[in-house]
């Protein structure tokens, strides 16, 4: 028997996940009446309003199907209930780099991911080789660059 693998998340990227799925969902109509607006035209070979309104159709069924098992895996987790020195899901974490420079991020789920925003994958790099680490523990990652070397600063549950 599979098990289900349950998808982490904080609150925010949940509730983004269920307005992307209501937004999608309010859209399939509007697809359907244009594919039968283009079917009305006639001869569906050469119809490329007829193919590309399918298509969209497509994808649009496929991102609804692809968010609802998200939204039915997902764990929501709050930050602010967690509590300890090792860097887990939610944690936020001051690095410092090489230069001692510092750098802050959020251990988030894969669907709120956003590196510009100071917010990683706990599936990325990074987000694997941080996770169990505590407080001045060294780490190494590699990435495409090459290999990065950071020590914990700081962690905290915000």
């Amino acid at each position: 028997m599979a098990t289900v693998e349950k998808m982490p998340m904080l609150q925010e990227g949940y509730e983004k996940l269920n307005a992307d799925l209501k937004r999608l969902k309010t859209e399939r109509p509007q697809i359907v009446d244009a594919i039968e607006e283009a079917r009305a035209h006639g001869d569906l070979s050469e119809n490329a309003e007829y193919h590309a309104a399918k298509e969209r159709q497509g994808q649009i069924e496929a991102s609804i199907a692809d968010i609802e098992d998200k939204l039915s895996r997902a764990q929501i987790i709050d930050p602010r209930d967690l509590s300890g020195d090792k860097i887990v899901f939610g944690a936020t974490v001051t690095l410092l780099d090489e230069d001692d420079k510092p750098v802050r991020y959020q251990i988030v789920g894969q669907t709120e991911a956003d590196a510009k925003t100071g917010r990683i994958s706990y599936n990325s790099p990074l987000g694997r080789a941080l996770i169990g680490r505590s407080v001045d523990d060294e780490v190494e990652v590699a990435v495409p660059a090459g290999d990065r070397y950071y020590v914990v600063s700081k962690v905290e549950f915000i």
